[in-house]
This record gives C-alpha cells, structure tokens and sequence, in this order.
C-alpha cells in the first residue's frame, strides 16, 4: 500500500479521519467533486443529506475503481457541505458510515470539511473530492 495514515503525539485523534498520511507511491490521482448524481445524472437522495454523502462516496469509489485505486489509496479527502451548521454532522457522519459499509472501506484520510453557499445546482447538498497516491 502507498498510504500510510498517522495521528501524531501532540494532535487530537479525530474519530472520522487521521491527522496525516505518508504516501510512497508514484502515480497522483485527482478525483473531481463528486455530487450525488447516479449514473444516470439523476439525483439521489432529494433533500437528504446522509442519502446524499453515501452516494458521493460511491461516485468517487466508482472514479477510484476507474484508474484501479481504492479508499486505501486516498491521501486527502475534502468535503464541501451547502449551508454548514454544526446539527448537520449527524447526517453527514450517518452518510459517511453508510458508505463504508457498503463499499467495505475503513480507510480515513486527513480531511477537510468546508461549508458552502451553493453548489452547481439547488438539489445538491455536498460535494466530496479526493487524491490519492498509487504505486
């Protein structure tokens, strides 16, 4: 595996994601901000953000499979959420365990999460990026 992830002395443990991770691979993936379209383009989870979280996930495992990485691939995760309010981390939270489960991934990358005003269209709730780093 390329990605090492670490929660260094001196640094809170965060329950959802490490503080650090040491990639050793040679090849850098971008995946772009996925929303919660299926494939399709139709919108999963009208309303409902956890619905909307573990459909991004899945998108973004899809574009992961696409180049032959995973989540344990995965360096950096950033997660862009429309009208951030701190009572919306149940849901996202939800979102996120929903995804693990189906997708069978335990990997948790450094991570960012950043509240917005919008996204491209009204529907979208959240938007998930990724890098990661293969071999």
């Amino acid at each position: 595996m390329a990605v090492t992830l670490v929660n260094p002395p001196g640094l809170p443990v965060v329950d959802v994601y490490h503080q650090v991770s040491v990639a050793t691979g040679s090849r850098l993936v971008h995946v772009a901000g996925q929303v919660a379209w299926d494939a399709d383009g139709r919108l999963v989870g009208e309303g409902d953000l956890a619905a909307q979280v573990e459909q991004c996930y899945v998108n973004v495992a899809a574009a992961l499979a696409g180049v032959g990485a995973g989540f344990d691939d995965v360096v950096k995760l950033t997660v862009h959420v429309v009208d951030w309010r701190p009572e919306k981390m149940g849901a996202l939270v939800e979102g996120m365990g929903r995804a693990a489960a189906r997708l069978g991934f335990t990997a948790a990358p450094p991570a960012s999460l950043f509240g917005i005003v919008a996204l491209d269209v009204p529907e979208h709730l959240v938007e998930v990026e990724v890098t990661a780093v293969l071999d």
